[in-house]
């Protein structure tokens, strides 16, 4: 491999220079950062590369935030659950919150804008029936019914910036100043954050990029008593409320948020959450002044003769990238954090900016770089796992962050990484701009559609989580598949029918989830459409509880079109006669061993029409059946794995009645993957192991070969589109 330069950028900090224009070198870096908790001194700054200066616009200003407590950002947070045990009941709401992260807020009226709920009954409590005691953060319920339980809904303000506190306990910063966010929608930290940025790009004139980190509200981070995350939704808009917001709400929208709308019974309406039309109008309310805002920033950075970037983290709620407003703000840039093939083709796929930039893993911290630890092997998974989406759709970069001289302690680390950005730039330089064979397009159906492209299943980010790794399985698989992925909801089905262009939908989740749609399967038109659309001659495939909603004699609302159903115990007087797997089957002719994940129990077959391709412990695993000119698929659960890859495939590939063109551009060991580019006549056969593998390599003019590949290999080959 010819040693290239450029596209990579590298974390500095403070009296590193040697270490740094080292690592440049071996690394091809061309741009360098700080992190959180980092600066870069003056002679970095000279060296020959771009500079990302990671800029704070509501956090890191203490002095001015400290002068404005009134302009702190705010979130509704709901207390435990309490039963009373009398007619009076004290509630003690801060119970199980961390204090130096959040403050009860006593400036606004609670009477107004705090709930004190009956969770038995439902019931919102007159509030005449109960009283704050301020003194011990306490509500005092009169007129309680023994034994119901009880909840208060309360303000508070967050006096703790919840990513910098994460960093602090980590890193051990010790005294260091605890940074305070501030709302912008606030009139003086609207003003100030404006005055600031242009007098600070005055001051940084070295700085060649202002990498936004990211702007107004954090994502939902809320700790414990005990300094640890409590709760943390990725996608939550739980730290964008505050009085003006809702007052601003009610303003534009017409009618007033109730604290039940943001706190939602204590689940705080993570996108697993089947969103109501309250909170996806208060999203949108977000993301039209966020857009607005941030548009000014990056506006004046333009106009200082610098580029704007944003970090697809910390603080970005409001600006999601697939969202109607995103393309007003003019953002040059978008980088994010890189978990695997998901979040990189969640980076990578993002519209409306000149270029995206994958922040890979391990991040340098001392959490993973420490003595004992080879960092080698989280950068190794990380990177063969993400490298199967960079072949269908590359960032235009690759960086690091954290402390640099932690990662510089660690040789064996620093040559892998050399290899990484070597091999990246290859692959980008390769097929930058050139559209990948494609079998079929792929539709994932949920609630939130295009809004969450790439992003269902994420809790916070891609960690793994036991009940969604079975799904997140299947985005993870697709990320680097022949195939085209797209994203649609439930409302576009029933508005507008199945895009036309779509071959297979796969609908995956636990029921009444956002992902499985639980009572909107309810919904006449969108079954109506699904079978139809089935019927002549669509692929369906669904994984977990598709389509599930107890209505009309059926659990899963395509039972008829699945062949399958769940038994919910209704219906144990009726005997379950087919239970006979195929002895081969299309789908799982590759398949050595099974694994469905955390799996789903009660799953039968409704005919003997019904194929069943795996079926263990009284179970139906897996499953085929013909609806019309259609097929559908039912499958309990797909983690992420080579194995689970190519049985996806295989399953995409029957549902489409597409079996004959399995074969085209296709490697025989699940272990490689081939990607081919038709109008550059290059194709790549990956090895996506750490083992050496061997495989047959079949074109796509029908011709195949044997090929061995050493561990982790890319081998670029070109040929001829004539027959």
């Amino acid at each position: 491999m010819n040693k290239s330069k450029g596209r990579v950028t590298l974390p500095s900090e403070e009296n590193f220079l040697t270490e740094t224009k080292e690592l440049m070198d071996r690394w091809g870096a061309d741009a360098i950062r700080d992190s959180d908790g980092t600066k870069l001194d003056d002679d970095i700054k000279q060296l020959d590369a771009k500079i990302y200066t990671t800029y704070f616009v509501a956090r890191g200003h203490n002095e001015f935030a400290e002068k404005h407590p009134e302009e702190c950002q705010q979130l509704y947070l709901m207390s435990l659950f309490n039963t009373a045990l009398t007619d009076t009941l004290e509630i003690d709401f801060m119970n199980g919150y961390f204090v130096e992260q959040l403050q009860p807020d006593y400036i606004h009226d609670p009477k107004k804008y705090w709930e004190v709920i009956d969770r038995t009954t439902g019931e919102v409590l007159d509030t005449s029936d109960w009283e704050v005691i301020e003194k011990n953060n306490r509500v005092l319920i009169s007129n309680a019914i023994p034994w119901h339980e009880y909840t208060v809904s309360f303000l508070v303000y967050a006096i703790w910036d919840p990513t910098q506190m994460y960093n602090h306990i980590t890193n051990d910063w010790g005294e260091k100043p605890h940074d305070i966010p501030f709302d912008v929608r606030q009139p003086n930290s609207n003003e100030y954050m404006k005055t600031y940025l242009k007098q600070w790009l005055k001051e940084n004139p070295d700085t060649d990029v202002v990498r936004f980190t990211t702007f107004f509200y954090h994502f939902t981070l809320v700790f414990n008593n005990l300094g640890k995350e409590k709760f943390v939704d990725w996608f939550g808009y739980g730290a964008s409320v505050s009085v003006a917001a809702l007052d601003a709400f009610e303003q534009e929208k017409g009618y007033r948020l109730r604290a039940e709308d943001i706190v939602d019974k204590g689940y705080y309406n993570t996108s697993f959450r089947i969103p109501t039309q309250s909170y996806l109008d208060y999203i949108d309310f977000v993301q039209k002044f966020v857009a607005k805002e941030a548009k000014e920033l990056v506006d004046i950075v333009h106009e200082s003769g610098k580029e704007a970037m944003m970090f697809l983290g910390d603080n970005w709620i409001g600006t999601e990238p697939y969202g109607k407003y995103f393309e007003s703000i003019g953002l040059d840039a978008v980088v994010g954090s890189v978990g695997g093939g998901a979040t990189l083709r969640m980076i990578a796929d993002i519209p409306h900016v000149r270029y995206t930039e994958g922040r890979f893993l391990p991040y340098f911290f001392p959490d993973t770089f420490y003595e004992g630890n080879n960092p080698v092997i989280e950068a190794n998974e990380n990177w063969l796992t993400a490298r199967r989406a960079l072949l269908r759709n590359p960032v235009d970069r690759i960086g690091y962050g954290g402390y640099l001289s932690l990662a510089y302690q660690f040789p064996e680390f620093v040559t892998y990484i050399e290899k990484v950005t070597d091999e990246y730039r290859e692959i980008y330089e390769t097929i930058k701009g050139i559209k990948p064979y494609t079998g079929m397009k792929v539709a994932i159906l949920n609630s939130w559609g295009g809004l969450r492209t790439w992003q269902t299943h994420m809790v916070a980010h891609a960690l793994w989580y036991k009940q969604i790794y079975s799904y997140l399985g299947v985005l993870e698989s697709l990320s680097g598949a022949a195939v085209e992925v797209t994203f649609i909801s439930f409302d576009e089905v029933i508005s507008h029918g199945v895009p036309e262009d779509v071959d297979v939908i796969i609908n995956a989740g636990d029921a009444g989830t956002a992902f499985s749609g639980g009572a909107k399967w309810a919904n006449e038109t969108l079954v109506t459409t699904i079978r139809a659309w089935i019927h002549n001659g669509g692929g369906f495939v669904g994984i977990g509880e598709p389509t599930a909603y107890h209505h009309g004699g059926h659990y899963f609302q395509l039972a008829t079109a699945l062949g399958v159903d769940k038994e919910l115990g209704f219906s144990l007087s009726t005997d379950k006669y087919f239970v006979t797997p195929v002895e081969e089957h299309f789908i799982s002719a590759d398949c050595t061993r099974f694994d469905f994940g955390e799996g789903m129990k009660n799953i039968y077959a409704l005919s003997e029409e019904t194929e069943i391709i795996e079926y263990s412990n009284g179970e139906v695993h897996l499953s085929s059946h013909a609806f019309g000119k259609g097929r559908a698929i039912y499958l309990a659960g797909l983690p992420y794995s080579e194995e689970n890859t190519r049985l996806l495939m295989r399953a995409l590939f029957y549902a489409a009645h597409k079996e004959e063109e399995f074969h085209k551009w296709h490697a025989s060991n699940i272990y490689c993957e081939v990607h081919a580019f038709p109008s550059a006549q290059k194709v790549a056969i990956v090895n996506n192991s750490l083992k050496e593998q061997t495989t047959f390599v079949y074109d796509g003019q029908g011709n195949c070969k044997e090929v061995t590949l050493a561990p982790s290999e890319i081998r670029w080959e070109e040929f001829s589109n004539e027959a």
